[in-house]
């Protein structure tokens, strides 16, 4: 079993931040892990991307050009993500910030409005935990309850304050019905 997954958007949405939730709930799990970001020049606004490969066997290279599940937080990354997803593979999609519909059929497409759902939550900054959720929901290689151990592992230390709220916002985008 080996599943990739992207994670695109702009730079200070939480990109790399989810992509190292699934890498610690896929550890959690004694998978194999590869944890692989890329990010403009800026912090915040620059596009941001990241790629997580999980296997029960030697994951061979952390690149990927066709996933099996994409986050897209944004129009630029729908844009360039959506062809690539494999047929019967998963893509969730930020509706808050796209102005379109996904074209394909072949695949499990979940239009979230996940900024308006983390609003509600109370803060915007949520909003990848909500996409993720709706991943998690979704998908087959990956559980809420893994899920939930790799945010208390993202969310120790001083950040620790915040992990209810994040398993809020988790479980909001995993029961997210449209």
């Amino acid at each position: 079993m080996q599943n990739e997954t992207i994670i695109a958007g702009f730079g200070g949405q939480g990109v790399l931040f989810i992509g190292k939730v699934i890498s610690y709930s896929a550890l959690e799990n004694d998978l194999e892990v590869t944890w692989f970001p890329s990010y403009g020049p800026e912090m915040r606004g620059g596009t941001a991307n990241c790629t997580v490969v999980i296997s029960n066997e030697e994951i061979g290279s952390p690149q990927v050009l066709n996933p099996r599940a994409a986050i897209v937080m944004n129009q630029p990354s729908l844009d360039k993500y959506e062809d690539m997803i494999v047929p019967g593979g998963y893509l969730v999609v930020n509706s808050s910030m796209v102005n379109r519909s996904t074209k394909r059929k072949d695949i499990t497409a979940i239009e979230i409005p996940a900024t308006e759902i983390a609003e509600e939550i109370g803060d915007k900054r949520f909003t990848n935990v909500v996409m993720l959720g709706a991943l998690t929901a979704a998908a087959d290689f990956l559980d809420l309850a893994s899920i939930e151990k790799g945010l208390k592992k993202g969310l120790s230390g001083k950040k620790e304050a915040l992990l209810e709220i994040n398993k809020t916002a988790l479980n909001k985008g995993a029961n997210y019905k449209s």
